[in-house]
């Protein structure tokens, strides 16, 4: 607490904040960090709490150094303000000590239904709620959370954090259907028939692109969403440690380098790999990836090859153990036991194939307008996210997931004020 405090009392208020404007959601920097180096903590995470449902995980995983920190007036002078850590530590500090206990609306505006507990998902559901909104989740995991759950590792973002998020969101009323696949269980047009006004789409882009090369469908060819996801699920004891089929001593090498591909390849070493390179086709200046992870991921043993690529996967009697790696017009064969695919991902068509009058575009995209924000070519079904292609991280999901808030409520109001006309 004490550090804490010493932090916040380093901040200078500015009249016109730049960590405010480098927030993708306009979180109210000052102000909470302001109750903070006074130690008021309940009126901190009040302020908070009026634009961001997940604190915790923000406070984890946000991209700070782009964001609120890199824009930090201090940080020309010497060091910007910690604000990720000052925002986790009001959130873990709020979720221990149970300090937040609002006042929930009654539930008469309408029902919401919401497909996927992800950032958005989760997003959509704490704002609604908030105002007066029947909010249900329907999730295929036999946990909410989504790629938070079970897309980030432990190290990055520990599962009962995300627990402790989730749980505040149920205080607010909302109730969760887990277990249930929309597009194989229940379809849209059956979420409506059971009386919701609107349904929510965040069910993101959970079907990985696939390199085209010779002997990318050998078994030792991984994407690098379900090596992650299996991981998580080991972790939590749901399934066993052979199947996360990455085993110690092997070389692994993961394509890409984003913040997937920096999780893929740290996880890899943690279950036992020997050696991880991470083979990517540009330079150190091109990777989408945060240079912070770049940096953990090398001080855990990383390797990195630049501008390369693999031309070829070969194997024996169906079993990989080379690669072929490319550089500068070379071809290079080493030896491997694993690779895994970090290359992105786009939406699955489950929902889209079993429901009436959704339209995409050519790669699978859910089409939405703007008027009302975040509808779809279905009256009164939005979406929202990486869905859409609109999101690239967590706190973007949940940027677009505001303003799609916004579209539910006005949409909602309007649809019931007709029907009572």
């Amino acid at each position: 607490m004490a550090e804490a405090v010493a932090e916040a009392k380093r901040c200078l208020h500015c009249k016109v904040p730049q960590c405010k404007k480098g927030c993708p959601i306009s979180n109210d920097i000052p102000e909470w960090i302001h109750e903070l180096s006074m130690g008021n903590m309940g009126n901190a995470m009040a302020i908070i709490n009026n634009k961001s449902n997940l604190p915790a995980v923000c406070g984890r995983v946000c991209a700070h150094e782009r964001q609120c920190e890199g824009n930090c007036v201090l940080g020309k002078k010497g060091k910007h303000i910690d604000i990720g850590k000052l925002e986790r530590f009001i959130a873990d500090f709020d979720s221990e000590m149970r300090l937040t206990q609002e006042r929930i609306p009654a539930k008469d505006r309408g029902r919401v239904a919401v497909i996927g507990s992800g950032p958005a998902g989760l997003t959509i559901a704490g704002i609604l709620a908030r105002k007066g909104f029947a909010v249900e989740i329907f999730e295929m995991e036999p946990e909410p959370g989504g790629v938070l759950m079970f897309g980030i590792p432990e190290y990055r973002l520990p599962k009962d954090v995300v627990r402790n998020e989730i749980r505040k969101i149920e205080q607010l009323g909302v109730v969760f259907h887990l277990g249930v696949c929309i597009g194989q269980d229940l379809t849209v047009d059956q979420l409506f028939d059971q009386g919701f006004d609107a349904v929510f789409m965040g069910t993101g882009a959970g079907k990985p692109k696939r390199l085209d090369i010779p002997g990318c469908n050998l078994p030792g060819v991984r994407q690098a969403i379900w090596f992650l996801r299996r991981v998580s699920l080991y972790n939590a004891g749901l399934i066993g440690r052979d199947e996360v089929r990455v085993n110690e001593g092997e070389k692994v090498f993961v394509v890409g380098c984003g913040n997937t591909a920096m999780d893929a390849a740290r996880t890899a070493l943690r279950m036992g790999a020997s050696e991880v390179t991470i083979v990517y086709h540009r330079t150190i200046e091109r990777m989408s990836a945060l240079r912070a992870e770049y940096d953990d991921a090398v001080r855990e043993g990383v390797k990195f090859r630049w501008e390369s690529s693999i031309s070829r996967i070969l194997n024996t009697d169906g079993v990989l153990d080379r690669i072929i790696i490319n550089h500068d017009g070379k071809d290079e064969t080493v030896m491997a036991d694993k690779v895994i695919l970090a290359v992105g991902s786009q939406p699955a068509a489950r929902i889209v194939s079993t429901s009436k009058g959704i339209e995409i575009d050519e790669k699978g995209y859910v089409l939405t307008r703007d008027e009302p924000y975040g509808m779809t070519t279905r009256k009164g079904l939005f979406a929202g996210g990486d869905v859409t292609n609109r999101p690239a991280t967590v706190v973007h999901a949940m940027q677009d997931a505001q303003r799609v808030a916004e579209g539910i409520e006005r949409y909602v109001d309007a649809v019931r004020l007709l029907r009572n006309l």
